[in-house]
């Protein structure tokens, strides 16, 4: 086996095969969604720095930050205002939710999701992903596509196609925002505003590991 194949098996183990393992043992695995990602991140944050070709820079500093902030900040906020008139008007019930009923709760995702949740996905599918497969997967568009893909994927976890809609969109974003920004850190920023938004407005419902059936 060459290191190209390797790579693609791999690719196939880590980013396909997982996220299907997962789906099917769904009902065992509602209470370890969590520690299962940290457990990945570590392995692949091991993997990125054991290799000396990558910057380790691209993990903590803003990068290209001056490129991307003016179209992620702007396309947050209209999206922002968009989601939450519309998710209104059809669900009104579910309407910020969270913080109206579980404030506590609430004040917790703020603190916790960025750290526990949104920083190992954006290690595992954006800075290794790109790194690590850019070898076999040259094009920079391809590699946006297919993050978004298996981002979307490993969300079949939750078993309902909201996850997956969303997912797959995110992961299209958060991956362009890579490409142009090679931050993880402003990955980071721009998956928690929209995490966190999420969650707050309601629609992290089909999100959240208590649901899974």
């Amino acid at each position: 086996m060459n290191a190209n194949q390797y790579r693609w098996f791999e690719f196939t183990f880590i980013f396909v095969c997982l996220p299907l393992l997962g789906f099917y043992l769904r009902a065992y695995l509602a209470n370890w969604l969590i520690p299962a990602l940290i457990v990945l991140m570590s392995v692949c944050g091991m993997l990125l720095l054991g290799d000396p070709h990558f910057k380790r820079f691209r993990l903590t500093s803003l990068g290209q930050f001056s490129a991307v902030k003016r179209r992620l900040f702007s396309f947050f906020f209209i999206g922002a205002l968009f989601s939450g008139v519309f998710y209104g008007i059809i669900n009104q019930g579910n309407w910020f939710m969270l913080p109206r009923n579980s404030f506590n709760d609430w004040l917790m995702l703020l603190a916790f999701y960025p750290l526990l949740s949104v920083m190992p996905q954006e290690l595992i599918f954006r800075t290794y992903f790109f790194h690590r497969y850019k070898r076999i997967m040259p094009k920079k568009t391809v590699r946006i596509i297919v993050s978004a893909t298996v981002f979307a994927l490993a969300h079949i976890v939750y078993a309902n196609w909201v996850a997956v809609l969303l997912a797959f969109i995110g992961g299209l974003l958060f991956a362009f925002t890579y490409a142009q920004s090679r931050s993880t850190f402003v990955c980071v920023i721009e998956h928690s505003l929209w995490g966190l938004w999420m969650f707050t407005l309601g629609i992290g419902q089909y999100l959240d590991s208590a649901t899974i059936p």
